[in-house]
């Protein structure tokens, strides 16, 4: 069984908003591997969606609703980034040994 400081923060949220944690000492497992995937995916949309808005920012014929609409899709995306690489950083910080 995994330690509480292990636990690995899942890409997705549970149906009341909150954090979903996996506990699990089987990085191979299968929602180790879906979480694995759904990370990937989440990583390649927000490069897509960096390109798509270089894009849009630098066309002067953007109007403003298609920039909010730009800005509610980044925070989407940066907000899955984030939460892959706090999980990733903290699972990193675990596994590194302690010097003293």
């Amino acid at each position: 069984m995994t330690a509480p400081n292990e636990l690995r923060l899942l890409p997705w949220s549970g149906s009341d908003g909150k954090p979903c944690y996996l506990s699990t000492d089987d990085k191979a497992g299968y929602v180790s591997r879906l979480a694995d995937n759904i990370e990937a995916i989440q990583l390649g949309t927000a490069t897509e969606l960096l390109e798509h808005a270089s894009d849009t920012l630098n066309d002067p014929a953007t109007d403003p609703e298609d920039l909010r609409l730009l800005a509610k899709e980044l925070t989407g995306a940066l907000r899955d980034v984030l939460r892959g690489a706090t999980s990733r950083g903290h699972l990193l910080a675990v596994s590194k040994p302690h010097h003293p």
